[in-house]
């Protein structure tokens, strides 16, 4: 009886020892109480939260979107952006800055530290291809700069565009771990694309898709939204923990295409632009010279091949094209007020003062609107460029709810000046970008330019430094990656600290450069050109001494030889190292790359109405094939209508609905031309099968068109020809497909939207040939 007594009290004591153990690692945080047989005995405590260092800062990241280098007022563009400037001389700015020359790649380097192959970010997710370096995926070892700020007691928010998610995971059925409330933000407003309409916004709250609060007719704009609920996010925390500093992550869609802006600020500019973007490169290049902001031996970089002289341009080409420039100026004056509108914010609440704002853009200016600038972004993913009468018969729509537009590419070469080309190349003007610090209690050289070369991976490790953390080993639970970024810190106290990232590679859809100790060498490849071995083992370099040629305009190659071949070298071994390889030269082609996907393959789709909107990525694939849809109507009256079935929105897509007792098809070819087909007789009552079935012409041409049939009951009920199909991509892509309603902005100008079915719809089934 003893020995069991002892050998109890023996087991008790080991238990109760090793139970202590356990909660001493409770949620990861150490217990320093005690814990005997009962609470007279023991001693509590709580496990203690992160909190950050005393007198941290705030910080907003604003992230401008294809902003080129001479196109904010205070590195001499021709745009009044105040906001902007008077956190120009309140802080520094760099003219050394370097991005990806792309978006969801230099965000995705901006907020890991690491390069774009290594993220898996080669090039923009829609563009994933099955490689390490491309597929999409940025892997959790690549630990995002919220996800270490949260574990360090900061409060984490995003707003705006995220563009970080594989395309397959953008859907509702898909994981959330790659949303931004997966990577770090605690609270997230904004849309997980490229890009999105201004006015009718794809719209995600946390980890859901919601609709916009208000309609253009209400006077709604996406970037006004944006602000509202930064400034939201960050009152409602400080109401709470007025001391607990905060991370922004501040993106509005701006000034990416589509360049939509309030009519008050695009009549601003009316006549600004009349000059033409020759003598406005003359004028940027004068007003930077005299801020500072270039070396005053700057040269001018000759107009590139592909953009006419403005003076060889017809009077009508002239009046258009001054015109998008005027439009696009007033999206970027509305985008600098509601940066005003969050600084006055902080100021007005005595926050402004220890807030780090950092405010840059993600690559150069776009060129994505061709020779004519477009009335429709995706005619430029579908291959077609508008013609100069077409978008004059139109320039009232620019601007606005019924546009996608983007200007010519020689407003991008204008706002890229002094730099050669533009986003998606390597040349200066696709990744020398502005970038301007501010933080009136941590920085006291006001208004100074820094000339350090920085590029996009640098900030996070510069961040880091500035806080006193160290990158963690592991975080939530992945062994973390080296982070290839340099601190730039000392650059922040010292005009004279020396550079410390003396090599970077550079590559975007086969484009290369690398950048080594003052040299420069780039390989130009042309966009969406498949690379040849030839090519790839051949190619041809330019070389620049950035010393003494600060926009890369005297090609050195022919007099260093040798330097080129140290460089190309040089470029391979850094290549290898980040997962660049293998080289694509592709771009567009790649929207159709098969991807892996969680669905299984399936070539018969079921949708029930009002069920959620069905991203593009999981849609049924009506793009370049047959394909039949059914709709299954239970009690149909003469007084029925609306969407059955709708694809996308007014740049883009198809619409099967009901309208005046009739049965309508209505497809949308990238906003140039609906082709309606509708039943010859109206619509019987009672129960109802009704049906589109499209074949498509034959042919391996995309786009090709094809012949539509209605079916009512089985019936033919109308037939008709469809000239031209979308070739690559409906648009907007992020409005998706929806059963029972038209989502956003409306497919048809027969209806507004989201013109919402009012019988009872069972089922609505779409077979696609496998083809």
């Amino acid at each position: 009886m003893r020995i069991n007594s002892v050998i109890a009290f023996v087991f008790f004591v080991l238990t109760s020892s090793l139970y202590s153990q356990s909660l001493k690692t409770y949620k990861g945080k150490s217990f320093n109480g005690k814990i005997g047989k009962t609470v007279y005995d023991s001693e509590p405590a709580w496990p203690e939260p992160a909190k950050a260092r005393p007198a941290s800062p705030n910080i907003i990241l604003i992230v401008i979107d294809d902003a080129g280098f001479g196109q904010f007022g205070s590195y001499g563009g021709l745009i009044n952006t105040p906001e902007i400037d008077h956190l120009a001389t309140e802080g520094l700015r760099y003219n050394n800055f370097h991005t990806a020359s792309l978006c969801a790649p230099t965000r995705a380097s901006l907020l890991t530290g690491r390069n774009h192959h290594s993220n898996g970010m080669g090039s923009i997710g829609e563009f994933a291809t099955g490689y390490p370096g491309y597929n999409g995926i940025i892997p959790f070892e690549n630990g995002f700069l919220p996800e270490i700020l949260l574990e360090n007691g900061y409060a984490t928010f995003a707003v705006g565009k995220w563009h970080l998610t594989p395309e397959l995971d953008k859907n509702m059925a898909a994981s959330k771990s790659s949303w931004p409330l997966g990577r770090g933000f605690e609270r997230f407003y904004g849309f997980l694309g490229g890009d999105t309409h201004q006015y009718y916004p794809d719209l995600v709250y946390d980890n859901h898709y919601i609709n916009p609060p208000k309609t253009p007719e209400e006077g709604y704009h996406l970037t006004d939204d944006l602000t509202e609920k930064a400034i939201t996010f960050i009152s409602d925390l400080k109401a709470v923990a007025p001391d607990k500093p905060f991370f922004l992550y501040y993106a509005p869609g701006a000034v990416h295409a589509p360049h939509h802006a309030p009519e008050s600020y695009i009549k601003k500019y009316a006549g600004k632009f009349d000059m033409g973007w020759d003598k406005a490169r003359e004028q940027i290049l004068t007003r930077q010279k005299k801020l500072g902001i270039v070396p005053d031996n700057t040269e001018l970089t000759t107009r590139d091949v592909l953009i006419p002289a403005w003076e060889s341009l017809s009077e009508k080409q002239k009046a258009l094209y001054a015109y998008m420039m005027e439009v696009f100026a007033g999206m970027m004056e509305h985008t600098d007020y509601n940066i005003g509108r969050l600084m006055d914010y902080l100021e007005k609440t005595g926050q402004r003062k220890n807030t780090l704002v950092i405010v840059l853009s993600d690559n150069g200016a776009s060129a994505e609107g061709g020779a004519n600038g477009l009335m429709n972004e995706a005619a430029f993913f579908n291959g077609d460029f508008q013609s100069v009468d077409y978008l004059l018969e139109n320039k009232d729509r620019l601007g606005g709810p019924d546009s996608y537009n983007h200007y010519p590419m020689g407003w991008a070469l204008a706002g890229d000046t002094p730099f050669k080309r533009w986003k998606r190349t390597v040349h200066l003007g696709g990744i020398r970008d502005p970038m301007i610090i501010s933080w009136p209690d941590g920085i006291s050289d006001n208004g100074s330019i820094r000339k350090q070369y920085v590029h996009a991976i640098d900030l996070m490790p510069t961040l880091l430094e500035l806080l006193g953390i160290e990158p963690p080993d592991t975080l939530k639970g992945y062994p973390q990656s080296a982070i290839a970024g340099i601190s730039f810190k000392k650059s922040l106290d010292h005009g004279n600290a020396p550079d410390l990232h003396s090599t970077q590679y550079y590559e975007m859809f086969g484009y290369r450069a690398i950048y080594h100790e003052g040299w420069w060498a780039v390989s130009p490849h042309k966009f969406n050109t498949p690379l040849t071995p030839d090519s790839l083992l051949h190619a041809h370099w330019e070389l620049y001494d950035i010393k003494t040629d600060f926009s890369q305009n005297r090609d050195l190659a022919i007099r260093f030889p040798g330097k080129v071949k140290e460089l190309d070298s040089l470029w391979w071994v850094e290549a290898r190292k980040y997962q660049v390889l293998p080289l694509d030269g592709t771009a567009v082609d790649r929207l159709n790359v098969p991807r892996a996907s969680f669905i299984s393959p399936r070539d018969t789709f079921v949708y029930f109405q009002g069920s959620s909107l069905v991203k593009a990525s999981v849609a049924a694939p009506t793009l370049n094939r047959s394909y039949r849809i059914k709709a299954e109507i239970k009690d149909m009256d003469k007084q029925v209508h609306g969407v059955l079935l709708a694809q996308a929105g007014s740049f883009g897509g198809w619409s099967f609905y009901i309208l005046d007792n009739y049965l309508f098809f209505d497809y949308n070819w990238i906003g140039r031309e609906i082709y309606s087909i509708r039943s010859d007789r109206p619509l019987p009552v009672g129960d109802l099968v009704v049906e589109m079935d499209f074949v498509r012409n034959p042919g391996t041409d995309k786009g090709l068109g094809g012949e539509a049939t209605l079916f009512v009951n089985g019936m033919v009920a109308g037939e008709g020809q469809i000239p031209h199909t979308n070739k690559n991509i409906y648009w907007p892509s992020s409005e998706g497909l929806t059963c029972g309603y038209d989502h956003l902005s409306p497919v048809s100008k027969s209806y507004r939207s989201p013109f919402r079915f009012t019988g009872n719809l069972e089922r609505v089934t779409v077979v696609v040939d496998p083809k």
